[in-house]
């Protein structure tokens, strides 16, 4: 028995990378999954295949998060799926990176809908039915490029500081209603994102980092199951910073 046993979680950005490791955690602590990829189909069924080996349902969805449309199309489905979503984590995003003077307005835009806008109109296309059942868990998944600021991501650190923001000013307004509202904030972890920087610029962010290393997917990933448990029940409101001490 684990402790999401009848619970249904939906993922947003599963297919890889630490979204790919929250679905298999939530699956191992007995949740079914509800799994949105954008581009990666192959991908995400390869996760959904590990998590039907665990005895859990999993279903994969493709969708741009940006989209209202696709949106409303996938979520329709899901709940046509699954029924009630009980545990909403939002993981997808993208960068855009340039320095913001040579930042355009389609690179601002495109960071700020995936990032936040996205995030903010699935919460709120789940939401009622989850007040009205009196239980369920949001957990945003921002960074720690929100928190502290990060040259040449102007566009990905307003996005994910208002993620933060938003996660506070709904975590006010569920708290009555049974429903939690959280943030993961990672540092930097090892993902594709990162095999992409050149070694020279991760080991200076190993330097900055009072632990000397890059975070593991799964250390992300266990912290969202933690804040989805029962045993989460009290916590509300709150950034779990997963960064190896490098912002505290």
């Amino acid at each position: 028995m684990g402790v999401l046993d009848g619970k249904v979680s939906f993922v947003t950005g599963g297919s890889r990378g630490i979204g790919r490791a929250i679905c298999l955690a939530l699956a191992e602590a007995g949740s079914d999954i509800a799994l949105n990829y954008s581009t990666s189909r192959e991908a995400a069924e390869e996760v959904a295949a590990l998590i039907h080996k665990m005895g859990r349902k999993a279903l994969i969805y493709q969708a741009n998060v940006s989209n209202p449309d696709e949106d409303d199309t996938m979520v329709a489905q899901i709940v046509k799926d699954f029924g009630l979503v009980h545990i909403v984590v939002n993981n997808a995003g993208i960068t855009r990176d340039k320095s913001f003077v040579k930042m355009d307005r389609p690179m601002w835009h495109e960071v700020l809908n995936v990032n936040l806008t996205g995030p903010a109109m699935i919460i709120h296309r789940l939401i009622k039915p989850m007040m009205e059942h009196g239980w369920g868990r949001i957990i945003n998944i921002t960074s720690i490029v929100g928190q502290m600021g990060n040259f040449g991501q102007a566009n990905y650190a307003a996005a994910k500081g208002g993620l933060i923001a938003l996660t506070k000013t709904l975590a006010r307004e569920f708290a009555k209603k049974g429903v939690t509202v959280n943030a993961v904030a990672p540092g930097f972890i090892e993902t594709d994102m990162t095999a992409e920087v050149p070694p020279a610029s991760l080991d200076i962010v190993k330097q900055m980092t009072p632990m000397g290393r890059l975070g593991k997917p799964e250390e992300v990933a266990a912290t969202v199951a933690f804040l989805a448990s029962p045993q989460a029940s009290f916590i509300t409101g709150e950034i779990i910073g997963v960064n190896g001490g490098m912002y505290m």
